[in-house]
């Protein structure tokens, strides 16, 4: 739990009644390879941090195809947020890709919080500035205007230790390219 305060303390510190707070709503849970925090078409009521494991969160196309919206390492708060936000069903699977330890809360408890203490409001509206917004617009960007071997090569320097986690076709599903041309783009390095 503390390497969760410690990242929580990176955005914004609490008060100790704060954390004291929000400790009453955290369970530890542990994922399996191959379960799931959510699968698509439920809805989704919890946020997991993610101390130990890995998940991916993806949508099936209608073809049958994988696209991989994005992955949750150590140290990332794991949640289909659209599905939390609107309560609606999720149109994306959340699925442990390793066997994975995660603190988890209910959005609706967490929520309750930011109204009684300013410092996780505090916490809350820094981490959705940063992640939600300011990182999210040049992703989209270079989404749409780079090459397959850019994309790849933003992907290793955003999550240089990943690559050695998860299969090529994962980074292919994720990238939006084929396994072939991953391969292609590796064996060029």
């Amino acid at each position: 739990m503390e390497e969760f305060f410690l990242k929580v303390n990176n955005y914004n510190q609490l008060t100790p009644a704060a954390a004291s707070a929000w400790m009453q709503i955290l369970k530890r849970k542990e994922y399996k390879k191959g379960s799931f925090l959510i699968r698509a078409g439920e809805t989704a009521k919890n946020i997991a941090f993610v101390s130990r494991g890995l998940f991916s969160q993806y949508a099936l196309t209608e073809n049958g195809n994988v696209y991989i919206k994005r992955f949750f390492s150590e140290g990332y708060f794991a949640a289909s947020t659209t599905s939390l936000l609107s309560k609606s069903p999720s149109a994306t699977t959340i699925e442990a890709l390793e066997n994975s330890i995660v603190w988890e809360y209910n959005f609706e408890a967490f929520k309750a919080l930011t109204q009684k203490y300013q410092d996780i409001a505090g916490f809350y509206i820094n981490y959705m500035e940063l992640h939600w917004i300011i990182e999210k617009e040049p992703e989209e960007i270079g989404f749409r205007q780079n090459t397959a071997k850019d994309r790849y090569e933003d992907f290793i320097k955003k999550y240089p230790q990943l690559s050695k986690r998860i299969k090529k076709h994962h980074i292919a599903s994720y990238l939006g390219v084929t396994p072939t041309q991953v391969s292609r783009i590796f064996s060029n390095k």
